[in-house]
């Protein structure tokens, strides 16, 4: 197991790397001056040229994408113009909200998923497998911004349940109670598209599994179908699900970016919209990294836990 987590970290090295390019690039390139929106109406030529200097923009892509990256592998990820602190304090600090959401995220996108998933495929052509189908295409093709906005009608304006905005209240919040108030509109809205792709393919799954001989050997051993459907198929069909609830861990991930716009959560994703219409060039990067890293590694995380439920993939 150890050998497979080296090789997996090992292969993830050049990913990264790869990322950290895109990521300068896409950033750096992005038309308009740096220093003359950070000045405002104090863009004079020489001050425009001074912060440049500064800022080091002043330099060639190259030389400017090595000396990020140089203290990137540091942990020194610069110094935010707009908030006149260090890039990754901002980041890990805005990033905790963020794990948060996308965490009970994925979390309800995993456990209703696969109920809906297995209850589909054990009714396959009933009431409930054309149900949960009209679901998953259903949560699927509504974009997960003006479902938030739906939402927030319905349960904040309309009957006052849950709060429209916000991580805590504003006054003697702060609790978990209050944060799990907060955080439920917005986690369900991130998870609805999650749980219907986890949905539909692990139906898919489970009736190849359930037409496998081991599933009709148990059977004809006499087991009950409650233990044949939940230990002995279930158990097979989640080998091919696993990677699939990692790659949907990027997409709340990335989800995460607009839902905390919609709704005002003080996360990763609400920083880099600030971050990106200030122009606040090294925060935006050190942001956009940490969160493609964290989709690498829950990829790696899935792949590892594939092979622990199935040791045969070794």
């Amino acid at each position: 197991m150890t050998t497979i987590i080296l090789k997996r970290l090992l292969a993830a090295i050049p990913v990264l790397f790869g990322l950290s390019i895109i990521v300068f690039l896409m950033i750096a390139l992005i038309p308009g001056d740096p220093a003359t929106a950070i000045l405002g109406s104090f863009a004079t030529p020489e001050n425009v040229a001074a912060l440049n200097a500064d800022l080091g923009l002043d330099k060639s892509l190259p030389q400017q994408y090595l000396a990020w990256i140089s203290g990137v592998l540091q942990g020194d990820f610069g110094r935010s113009y707009a908030l006149n602190r260090p890039v990754i304090d901002e980041v890990l600090e805005r990033f905790q909200a963020t794990l948060i959401l996308a965490g009970a995220s994925l979390l309800l996108a995993s456990i209703f998923g696969l109920l809906a998933g297995i209850v589909s495929a054990v009714r396959q052509f009933g009431f409930a497998d054309k149900a949960i189908t009209l679901f998953v295409l259903i949560g699927i093709s509504v974009p997960s911004f003006w479902l938030g906005l739906i939402l927030i009608f319905f349960f904040a304006v309309k009957i006052r349940l849950f709060p429209a905005s916000g991580m805590e209240a504003v006054y003697g919040g702060g609790g978990f109670l209050d944060i799990l108030h907060h955080l439920v509109l917005p986690a369900v809205t991130l998870a609805v598209v999650a749980t219907g792709v986890i949905a539909r393919l692990t139906r898919t799954a489970m009736l190849e599994v359930l037409r496998q001989d081991f599933i009709r050997t148990a059977r004809a051993k006499g087991l009950s179908e409650r233990r044949v459907i939940y230990v002995h198929a279930f158990k097979a069909a989640l080998v091919s699900v696993i990677p699939v609830i990692g790659i949907q861990a990027g997409f709340v991930l990335g989800g995460a970016v607009y839902i905390e716009t919609v709704f005002q959560w003080p996360g990763i994703g609400a920083m880099l919209v600030n971050a990106i219409s200030q122009r606040d060039i090294l925060l935006v990067q050190g942001g956009v990294l940490v969160v493609a890293a964290s989709y690498v590694l829950f990829n790696l995380a899935a792949d590892v836990l594939q092979v622990v439920i199935d040791p045969r993939l070794k």
